[in-house]
Order: structure tokens, then C-alpha cells, then sequence
């Protein structure tokens, strides 16, 4: 039979050294080790709790998916007395992004102490994001809304949170170049397609037309990401014209 260690992935192999390494992301000493253990514990290993559920971070993400939600949305609602209900929300949507949760989780090494069957670099980026919001969950449970806020201001606020960035800060070119085409009445269409390249994962390809005409193309691991970074592509070819039109 194989061994724990062979199974799982890198975390350390110590509680004393997964402890004292989360104490440091943390900024104060974890209370039950155990939420932790399950913050960073993936479906693949099919543990079980005593009730015969799965024991994952799945719930857990979540619950710091919500608290980080209602963190920044206080945040804001205090920072900018000014705005409205829209605003708030397209700036809350920028904070939680799932792109710069994973920056947040990559930044902090997070996999590291990840407990899964999986080898971590068949994962996708998006692991990163889900065990920081597993993370944020933890401290909710284990020590109480203040350090969960305390967390998320020193994590993610301080450092990340400057308004005026925010405001000019674009989290879907796809959606920026949709409202514009539908705004202005211009047919558009994402083609997509399987690539046939020699990649080892299979990629797909897309060719995005506004017009009838082909302003952009872009090939990804998934559909949703072939999608966004032809956007993405299209939006600085027509900038321009969209900044002149816009508003």
C-alpha cells in the first residue's frame, strides 16, 4: 500500500510545520488546526467526517467567498459615500475578481500545503483563488469575524484596494465588447473550435467577428478563456473607437 506520503502532495509533513507556516500567512496563532487541515484538503482524496460527508474545502469556499464579500462591500460602502448601488458593485466584482484571487493565493504559495491525489500542475489557476476563499473560511470559524476582517484588510485591502485603480480596471473584455457591439447594434460572434495543435492539453481556438469581420482569434485551454482573451485582443484593435463612443 502506498504510503501518506507518496499520496499527498507537499505539505509539510509535521503538524508543527504546517502550523508554524500558517501562523505566518495568518499573523496570529490558528486555534483548531483541524478547519485549516480542511481548508486545504481537496475532493480528490475522498476523505469522509464522522457523519460520513466529504471532508474538502468546497464548503468552506463558500463561506470565505461570502466574507470576503461582505468585508469589501463594507469597505467600499465607507470609502465611497459618493457611490451607488451599481458602482459598488462593479467595484466589489474588480476586489473578488476570480483572477486576482488566484494572484492572492499564488502569491502566498497556497498549493503548497494542499492535500490532494492530483499532481498540483494538472490543476488549473483557478486553485489558487478556491483555497484563499477555503482560507478566509477557516479564519471565520476558528477565530470570529474580526479576524476574519483584520485578514482581509491586511491581505487584500491595504495592499490591492486603491479606488481609483479599481475604476479603470477591466475584468471582462468580453463583456466590455459585448455591451459595446450591442450598444451600437453591431453583430457580433465568438467562433469556436477544437485546435488540432500538438499541445499535450487540448486547447480551443476562437475567431471573434464584429461586423462580419474577423477583428481577432485566440486559442486557450478552455472555451471561456479562448473567449476572453480574443475580447481582449478585439477591445485594444477597436480602443479607439470604443473610447470615443463610450459614455
Amino acid at each position: 500500500m502506498a504510503s501518506i506520503k507518496n499520496i499527498f502532495s507537499t505539505r509539510p509533513e509535521k503538524d508543527g510545520e504546517f502550523f508554524n507556516s500558517l501562523k505566518k500567512i495568518l499573523g496570529f496563532k490558528p486555534k483548531d488546526i483541524f478547519i485549516y487541515e480542511t481548508a486545504f484538503t481537496h475532493r480528490s482524496t475522498n476523505e469522509k467526517n464522522l457523519n460520513g460527508q466529504p471532508q474538502n474545502y468546497e464548503r468552506l469556499e463558500f463561506l470565505g467567498d461570502a466574507m470576503l464579500g461582505a468585508v469589501i462591500a463594507a469597505h467600499l460602502f465607507k470609502k465611497v459615500p459618493e457611490g451607488n448601488e451599481g458602482y459598488l458593485t462593479k467595484m466589489r466584482s474588480k476586489v473578488v475578481s476570480r483572477e486576482h484571487l488566484n494572484e492572492l493565493g499564488r502569491d502566498l504559495q497556497l498549493t503548497k500545503f494542499l492535500k490532494t491525489t492530483v499532481p498540483t500542475q494538472q490543476f488549473s489557476g483557478n486553485i489558487y483563488g478556491n483555497v484563499f476563499e477555503a482560507l478566509v473560511g477557516a479564519i471565520y470559524l476558528d477565530r470570529g469575524f474580526k479576524y476574519c476582517e483584520k485578514f482581509i484588510y491586511k491581505q487584500v485591502i491595504k495592499p490591492y484596494v486603491d479606488i481609483k485603480k479599481l475604476e479603470g480596471k477591466v475584468i471582462s473584455y468580453k463583456s466590455l465588447l459585448i455591451e459595446w457591439c450591442q450598444k451600437y447594434k453591431k453583430p457580433f460572434n465568438f467562433e469556436i473550435y477544437e485546435d488540432t495543435g500538438k499541445d499535450e492539453l487540448k486547447h480551443f481556438a476562437v475567431r471573434l467577428k464584429v461586423d462580419d469581420e474577423i477583428v481577432a482569434k485566440a486559442r486557450a485551454t478552455s472555451k471561456k478563456k479562448a473567449e476572453e482573451r480574443a475580447a481582449k485582443r478585439a477591445y485594444y484593435k477597436l480602443q479607439l473607437k470604443i473610447d470615443s463612443q463610450k459614455g
